[in-house]
């Protein structure tokens, strides 16, 4: 004979949820009344891509940005290039696949190249586009996100957050390791990726910003430039295809040495000429 199952035990009461209280909520106010965001149908990207002797890619990336959903307007910047680089964006701005179009007369470098490529931009966002292929365009969906929703400033697409690459240099990952560290030493964030060139910015906050730097100091002055605005910053994982020198990598040992440097100067000598944004739209 088979003993009866035992009864199961009711369950516990539902504790009743706890109302917030007046503290709660004029914590959380403020957070949710800061939020600024943007109407999507209204998103114009500033797409500033710095171009310097890149005539087996330019092509490729600008065909890339175009297939984008995104309302963009591209705006490049040839760094005085010595390949074919100038005579295809002609063409591509003389087919209307560009919309602004600036030849440099001499060298100046890529911070150089993306100011001149900022002035001139009118997008309510920028970001920077290498003309390399080393960044993909379809990551800007996850990046412009946190802004068009009101949370963030700025947008940093990092490398290092689990998103597919191409396995390639050990030191170049440890060096980009150190700078970050420094830089968050400096700046007080928590940044796992700040030399990343895909950085997405409020356009009136960016035009905003008080750049000076000329070759690949860029990176690290505009993050201490928003760190020192106040801006709400996030980070996203995003894919990255790296290429080797054979290929036509340009950053050396020599910008990892600079940019030391670069992290110190920005982060403790403050710009006397930062605009308030919106002064300019």
């Amino acid at each position: 004979m088979t003993a009866p199952p035992p009864s199961e035990a009711p369950p516990p009461p539902r504790r009743p949820l706890t109302p917030l209280s007046n503290v709660a909520i004029e914590a959380l106010v403020p957070r949710l009344r800061g939020r600024t965001p943007i109407d999507p149908s209204t998103l114009l990207l500033s797409v500033l891509v710095p171009v310097y002797n890149e005539e087996r890619t330019i092509r490729v990336i600008i065909e890339q940005i175009r297939a984008t959903p995104i309302r963009t307007e591209i705006i490049c910047v040839n760094d005085c290039s010595t390949d074919g680089s100038r005579e295809i964006l002609d063409r591509l701005h003389e087919a209307g696949h560009i919309q602004v179009l600036v030849h440099k007369e001499r060298n100046e470098g890529k911070g150089a190249a993306i100011r001149t490529a900022l002035q001139r931009s009118r997008g309510n966002v920028v970001i920077v586009q290498d003309a390399d292929l080393e960044y993909d365009p379809a990551d800007w969906s996850q990046m412009l996100d946190p802004i068009l929703e009101g949370k963030a400033d700025a947008v940093f697409g990092s490398r290092f957050l689990g998103g597919p690459h191409r396995v390639l240099y050990f030191w170049h990952s440890v060096g980009n390791g150190l700078l970050t560290m420094v830089s968050n030493m400096f700046t007080n964030l928590n940044l796992t990726d700040m030399e990343t060139c895909y950085k997405a910015i409020r356009g009136d906050l960016a035009r905003s910003l008080a750049l000076t730097a000329d070759r690949f100091g860029f990176e690290p002055e505009v993050t201490a430039r928003l760190a020192q605005a106040g801006a709400r910053i996030w980070e996203v994982p995003i894919s990255y295809s790296g290429r080797t020198y054979a290929e036509g990598k340009k950053i050396g040992w020599r910008d990892g040495v600079a940019a030391f440097w670069h992290i110190v100067r920005f982060n403790l000598i403050r710009p006397v000429t930062q605009r308030t944004p919106g002064a300019d739209s």
